[in-house]
């Protein structure tokens, strides 16, 4: 009779943890156990929460504007990414210029940043979309900040304003807030959505054609010459200047915008969008963008996009920014809530069916 061997019973327990350690895995990831992961619908639940209800508009950068163009690269991209976009040549662009903030009908006059959201395609029909803003921090590094944030900043019906307590509760735990509050006083404001410079905010990796991996941010440095808007003098600002300005700007002509990718080292945060890397860093201009014509809404290519930064063509991958997921799983979110409902006539539409 042959002899059965038996396996050790370190081999047995070695065999049975592999599988747990991979349910473990997947449960963790999603949510099951643990800290529960913050989900899409909390977050827009929390915007709606600051700004209130508005139907069939998006939670986030309510108030926006189409436009479209063509994003021209100088071939230099190839040597960080093998995304077909930086091979040499024109990839047409849509996108959308926005206000922050959650209410489709804000006036123009709040120091609030101005955004640049894009989507540049490949003749292949790959697709690469950027949200952008014009200021290069965020006031939070995590889902679960932002979420605090608007709450925190929800205004009182009586003055307009946050509660004074509630945000200085807030600030108390969120000292990255605050410098983002001293940032954007301090600041110039941009007098137009050309002039802007716009800025990723979190990183993302490039892989080249050999494989290799580089961490990076970008940025849209306009030609238009900057100018700033008198802050003191805000509250006098027309309801839609940036939008109206930027219209009568592109019947005079197109503008443009040079992109530039930096380079993180080795130190540099890229799993925190509160924090700025160093000026000194190595920057590669590998574009330039054309916008020709911009519209309202429900005029435009961009109102059914959803500007998700993290749908990228091949070459470019996500970082480890925790904002990333959770933006991406927010505007799946707002898409599926304004689609249900009955979407309505955008801020400049309305302008411009006045006459205005």
């Amino acid at each position: 009779m042959v002899p059965v061997s038996r396996p050790r019973p370190s081999t047995v327990a070695a065999i049975l943890a592999a599988p747990a350690a991979l349910l473990i895995g997947f449960a963790l990831a999603g949510g099951w156990v643990g800290t529960p992961r913050l989900s899409g619908g909390g977050i827009a639940d929390a915007l709606e929460y600051n700004a209130g209800p508005h139907p069939g508009y998006r939670r986030a950068h309510a108030k926006g504007l189409c436009f479209t163009g063509r994003f021209d690269a100088n071939g230099a991209g190839t040597a960080l990414s093998r995304a077909r976009i930086f091979a040499k040549g024109s990839y047409s662009a849509t996108g959308r210029f926005s206000t922050g903030g959650g209410n489709p009908f804000a006036t123009d006059g709040r120091n609030v940043f101005h955004a640049m959201a894009l989507q540049i395609t490949a003749p292949d029909g790959e697709i690469w979309r950027l949200a952008m803003d014009h200021v290069p921090i965020f006031p939070v590094a995590t889902p679960q900040a932002f979420v605090e944030l608007q709450r925190a900043t929800k205004p009182d019906p009586a003055t307009g304003k946050p509660v004074p307590a509630i945000m200085k509760a807030y600030l108390a735990r969120h000292p990255e807030t605050k410098a983002y509050q001293d940032y954007i006083t301090a600041a110039p404001l941009p007098d137009s959505f050309a002039n802007g410079t716009y800025y990723s905010i979190n990183a993302f990796r490039f892989i080249d054609s050999a494989g290799a991996t580089r961490t990076v941010r970008w940025s849209f440095v306009p030609e238009a010459t900057f100018g700033a808007l008198d802050k003191t003098k805000l509250a006098r600002l027309p309801a839609d200047h940036l939008f109206d300005e930027l219209l009568h700007r592109l019947a005079r002509g197109s503008v443009r915008w040079r992109m530039r990718v930096t380079l993180a080292s080795p130190l540099d945060r890229t799993n925190d969008a509160t924090v700025q890397w160093p000026s000194d860093r190595r920057t590669i201009e590998v574009g330039v963008l054309n916008i020709d014509r911009a519209g309202p809404e429900e005029q435009g290519a961009c109102r059914d996009i959803t500007f998700d930064p993290t749908i990228l063509p091949r070459g470019i991958a996500l970082s480890d920014d925790p904002l990333l997921a959770a933006r991406s799983a927010a505007y799946a979110a707002s898409f599926r809530r304004r689609a249900a409902e009955a979407p309505g006539p955008s801020a400049i539409g309305k302008a411009l069916a006045r006459g205005e």
